[in-house]
């Protein structure tokens, strides 16, 4: 189950909770995480305070599960973490990239799933990131790439 916040009311939310159905069904992912949506401003404060870059960037994810292994209960939702899109990071990712807003969200929304999975990168380079590599497979698989 996921929670959706959105402090810029501009993300249609349901269409984004149906997205992420897509991507949980697909990787066969259960768990509860946070999914917030915020400002170019809120980001720069958040990627400051927590990593030390005094710019903003289009996501950032606090998995719980970091590799040191919290057990899951037997009967209760996992806690995967929190996952927090600038929005304005977004539209300028599209612009740049020349895709639709709808797939660069898409995007997103799957790379944050990734790291609460537990997956990281180093670098953006696309063409050998086994990370971003799994993520653009899973974007085609999924439909999600706009041609």
């Amino acid at each position: 189950m996921f929670y959706i916040e959105d402090s810029t009311e501009s993300v249609d939310t349901e269409r984004v909770g149906q997205w992420l159905e897509q991507i949980l069904s697909f990787l066969s992912e259960d768990g509860d995480f946070s999914l917030h949506f915020i400002s170019d401003d809120e980001m720069k404060e958040m990627n400051r305070e927590y990593r030390d870059k005094d710019e903003p960037t289009d996501i950032l994810t606090f998995a719980i599960n970091d590799g040191f292994g919290f057990p899951s209960v037997e009967g209760e939702e996992r806690e995967l973490g929190d996952v927090f899109i600038s929005l304005d990071s977004m539209r300028r990712n599209a612009q740049m990239l020349g895709v639709d807003e709808n797939e660069e969200l898409r995007r997103l929304l799957v790379h944050g799933v990734l790291h609460l999975r537990g997956l990281d990168h180093s670098t953006n380079d696309f063409s050998s990131e086994p990370m971003l590599i799994e993520q653009e497979k899973i974007m085609k698989e999924l439909g999600f790439l706009s041609f």
